[in-house]
């Protein structure tokens, strides 16, 4: 059975989602799950992403992943969305492999031949560098990014549910706003939950729009690998 090694603290309740969803999944299939965890700061890690110093995360984030190695960890999770936005240059400074989460959304676009989504997160997310990968693993989908405007309250009300760990009525309203609106203005056939905290306020039955939760995804690939399949 394999050893999964899991950089947890990105945030915390992001980390906490992924250990009792695998947890659960792996006890489901009668398999008890081999885990390493280490903690990483948050704070650090999101000002890195603000300065755009994706190098300088990759190194942080390698030392972790290191740590994890002697650990004993065949392989190493990120359980957060955003921090992938550094996945190329953490690739190149780590000899670990690590179960990154496009691969499974990458497939699941492809099974689901879907060709256009957009995706709610942090601003990060949806501005960063990661849906290139994407895109490349996805040949023939557009990644659609919402307005400017609709950025920045996505960003705002994420970032909320973040903080608090609490939802809000006119955050959750606007969400599903500006999701209708992108089915109507732009095509889009489904939304990305490109953020653990969203369950916080809804999930892919209770969104009220089309929604594929990539945590979900990238749960299930993590539950594939310590299962040994």
């Amino acid at each position: 059975m394999a050893c999964v090694g899991i950089v947890g603290g990105l945030g915390v309740g992001a980390t906490v989602h992924y250990y009792e969803k695998i947890t659960a999944a792996c006890k489901a299939r009668g398999v008890v799950p081999d885990l390493a965890i280490v903690h990483a700061d948050v704070d650090r890690g999101q000002g890195l992403v603000r300065a755009g110093q994706l190098d300088e995360l990759a190194a942080y984030l390698a030392g972790f992943i290191d740590r994890l190695a002697r650990a004993g960890a065949d392989a190493a999770v990120l359980p957060a969305v955003t921090p992938h936005i550094c996945i190329a240059q953490l690739l190149k400074r780590t000899r670990l492999p690590l179960i990154n989460i496009v691969d499974p959304i990458a497939a699941d676009l492809r099974a689901r031949k879907l060709r256009r989504v957009a995706l709610f997160g942090t601003t990060f997310t949806m501005e960063g560098s990661l849906w290139g990968q994407l895109q490349a693993h996805s040949p023939g989908v557009d990644i659609v990014k919402p307005r400017p405007d609709e950025i920045a309250f996505i960003g705002t009300a994420y970032q909320r549910l973040l903080d608090t760990q609490q939802g809000h009525d006119g955050d959750t309203a606007g969400l599903r706003r500006i999701a209708a609106d992108l089915q109507r203005r732009d095509g889009v056939e489904a939304i990305l939950l490109a953020g653990t905290d969203l369950a916080v306020i809804f999930d892919e039955t209770t969104a009220g729009f089309p929604a594929i939760d990539v945590a979900r995804l990238h749960i299930d690939a993590i539950v594939e690998r310590l299962a040994g399949a």
